[in-house]
């Protein structure tokens, strides 16, 4: 818990769960090793969009529990969430990292070395929706935080590219709870409503939506 002192990182994003609560839980987070710790320390001063250890935990705790091999991530930034997710899978798995900045990527290549899971990563550079509809293999998780407006076309390409079992898993859900909102029309708040509404309507899905730190959905493929 950060003290009076320090400033709350904007990686923590706030408006979900009780701010007394949101502290309780990242105060009982064990501390992150280095690279991880300071990818933390570099978002917070840089405003770089990363996951946060909350939720980090619970992308490494979802592959772990499902046995996942391969996991296809779209937008990943500086890598952070692809440093959780490849270190909860087997040696001989896989992480797709996209981004379409070649700054990020670089640098997200330099943490993956440190981290010890660069083996364990394939990196592409572009739209990480043009990068999913070209893959023709079927995997364990697929990812999802990209811009909030294509929300609701990486839903329509992430289904069929999941294998049955597999878990679709997307960040932002709850939009610091404009969703809530109903007078808010922003074009972004407008798509994360339709993603939701699909999600939890689609016949090949089974959804929930975890309200912490900016809302996750989670959903299996039946």
């Amino acid at each position: 818990m950060p003290s009076s002192k320090e400033k709350t990182p904007a990686w923590r994003m706030g408006g979900i769960t009780a701010g007394p609560v949101e502290d309780y839980l990242y105060s009982m987070l064990p501390p992150r090793d280095e690279v991880l710790s300071e990818i933390e320390s570099e978002a917070a001063k840089r405003h770089i969009p990363i996951v946060g250890p909350v939720v980090g935990r619970i992308l490494h705790q979802m592959a772990m529990m499902i046995g996942a091999r391969t996991v296809f991530e779209m937008g990943s930034a500086v890598g952070y969430s692809t440093i959780w997710w490849a270190r909860a899978l087997s040696k001989d798995g896989r992480v797709f990292y996209t981004d379409g900045d070649r700054k990020n990527a670089a640098e997200a290549r330099k943490y993956f070395e440190r981290a010890g899971v660069s083996d364990r990563i394939t990196v592409s550079v572009g739209d990480a929706l043009e990068l999913l509809s070209e893959q023709k293999q079927e995997f364990d998780v697929i990812f999802c935080d990209v811009d909030k407006e294509d929300y609701p076309r990486a839903l329509r390409l992430a289904v069929p590219r999941l294998r049955k079992g597999g878990l679709f898993v997307t960040d932002n859900v709850l939009w610091s709870g404009r969703v809530a909102d109903k007078k808010n029309m922003e074009p972004s708040t407008k798509a994360i409503l339709e993603f939701n509404r699909q999600l939890y309507n689609s016949p090949d899905l089974f959804a929930t939506i975890l309200p912490v730190r900016d809302g996750v959905a989670v959903a299996i493929k039946k």
